[in-house]
């Protein structure tokens, strides 16, 4: 199996430091369409400020302000925040321009001000953040319409654009957490995925064993961790067609598996002992049936949907409980790009196009997961359903670098939360936008996270019967 991009792995990574002008290195490379590349940067950026404007104009100002949780912060501080990072990196690092609001900085800079504390710093009022992103936005639409794509790692394909878009939807997302974290009527509606039949075929798929190419060195707006490409050698395993549902998820509950510390990490069973956890975040159980709120709606739990809102502790039990396990991160990423027929790796399961209405449950265009089965077009060669989209999937693996790793364009992004805290999610769900999901695209997370968009699909190893 050849592939140059391996082979060019090393000359494509690049030198960098954590500040957003010294990230700004010269290379060679032309970009191959400038205008194609402004034309696409520009709709990834105003479709990013579209979604950020429905999530801040659907609620009133006190819900702009208030915090509903803890682990959010109040959804004007990512608004400003979003304005913020875009100034930064396109009219500062791009352009040279000077700040517009340097007494900010400290305000919205992520690493400085846990979510916690957020809701009791002088941050802007809506109407302030508004006119600040908006008076950004219009200074970086003029950046990107006089910016040449090369003589830098920044502008290199249009690299800072696509950094910032994928940024804000990002947040996006974040913020559709918030939206179901919040208490109180509906403020958001989408319709519903279209109703598929029941699910009939293979239960698993079998993912042949072997080497493939994991990561990218050629994809132009691929975040630093996904770097460089690199080969990988996977053991035959078997792999779940769909993600598990809930009403698979339901059985396992029924069966006693929260009460059974058989099926639990050690860390695990004492996390749910210690905050009572019995079913997945937001269900309830009412006489002999399982209600869940969603966006202010109370409705009866699905059982053909993926399950959402599990946590990496409960996918894991629930794997043990099933006689199976979790995937790597290796595997997955195999079953989701790997075509046997060409011995070829590409963008996404369904080969190199970017994603479509037909292939994917993408960019809140719905505001839950298909059911089981959908989106046939986005079918793997293998026969895997729903590898992107729906639920963000969670993996055995913890967040480690990739082989020849280098932090890009600054360490915060990827570096600082590499190790065994954090476990690695695939996929995307159905609040990631196409811009910040590809085959090779990693989220990560801490274990107990269960607000978060995400689910699962089991494993097995071919050898096991």
């Amino acid at each position: 199996m050849t592939d140059p991009a391996v082979d060019t792995a090393t000359d494509t990574a690049t030198d960098t430091t954590a500040g957003p002008r010294s990230a700004a290195r010269a290379t060679a490379e032309q970009p191959a369409d400038a205008e194609a590349l402004r034309e696409r940067a520009l709709a990834t950026l105003v479709t990013a400020r579209e979604r950020t404007t429905l999530l801040t104009s659907c609620v009133e100002g006190p819900d702009l302000t208030a915090q509903v949780s803890p682990l959010m912060s109040p959804l004007v501080w990512d608004l400003a925040h979003i304005g913020n990072q875009e100034e930064q990196w396109l009219l500062r690092a791009v352009a040279g321009h000077e700040a517009i609001r340097p007494e900010i900085d400290s305000l919205y800079d992520a690493f400085e001000h846990p979510r916690a504390e957020r809701p009791k710093l002088p941050l802007l009022s809506p109407e302030e953040a508004r006119r600040y992103a908006a008076d950004v936005r219009g200074r970086a639409l003029d950046v990107l319409e006089g910016t040449a794509f090369h003589g830098t790692r920044l502008t290199e394909a249009g690299f800072a654009f696509g950094m910032i878009a994928q940024h804000e939807q990002q947040h996006d997302e974040t913020m559709l957490i918030t939206h179901q974290l919040r208490k109180g009527p509906q403020a958001l509606t989408a319709p519903d995925p279209d109703p598929v039949p029941l699910f009939t075929g293979p239960a698993e798929v079998l993912v042949p064993g072997g080497p493939f190419v994991m990561g990218t060195s050629t994809e132009p707006w691929a975040l630093d961790n996904e770097r460089p490409a690199h080969r990988r050698e996977v053991a035959s395993f078997h792999l779940d067609t769909t993600p598990v549902t809930n009403g698979a998820y339901q059985a396992f509950i029924d069966d006693g598996g929260y009460d059974d510390p058989r099926w639990w990490a050690p860390e695990g069973w004492d996390h749910i002992r210690r905050h009572s956890l019995t079913a997945p975040l937001y269900w309830r159980r009412d006489g002999g049936q399982w209600l869940r709120r969603r966006f202010g709606v109370t409705e009866v739990v699905p059982a053909d949907e993926p399950v959402v809102h599990v946590c990496w502790y409960e996918a894991d039990a629930y794997a043990r409980w099933a006689g199976r396990r979790l995937p790597t991160e290796a595997e997955w990423e195999k079953a989701a790009r790997y075509d046997p027929a060409g011995d070829r790796v590409m963008r996404y399961p369904w080969g190199d196009a970017d994603p479509g209405p037909e292939h994917a449950n993408l960019g809140q265009r719905h505001l839950r997961p298909a059911p089981a089965g959908s989106y046939p077009a986005g079918e793997s060669p293998l026969g895997v359903r729903q590898l992107i989209g729906d639920v963000w999937e969670w993996t055995s693996s913890d967040f480690t670098p990739y082989p020849g790793f280098r932090a890009f364009p600054y360490k915060e992004y990827s570096e600082v939360f590499f190790g065994p805290d954090h476990k690695v999610l695939r996929g995307g769900s159905f609040a990631v936008d196409a811009v910040a999901c590809r085959g090779t695209f990693r989220n990560w997370d801490y274990p107990i996270r269960r607000q978060i968009f995400s689910g699962f699909r089991t494993a097995r190893s071919a050898e096991v019967s």
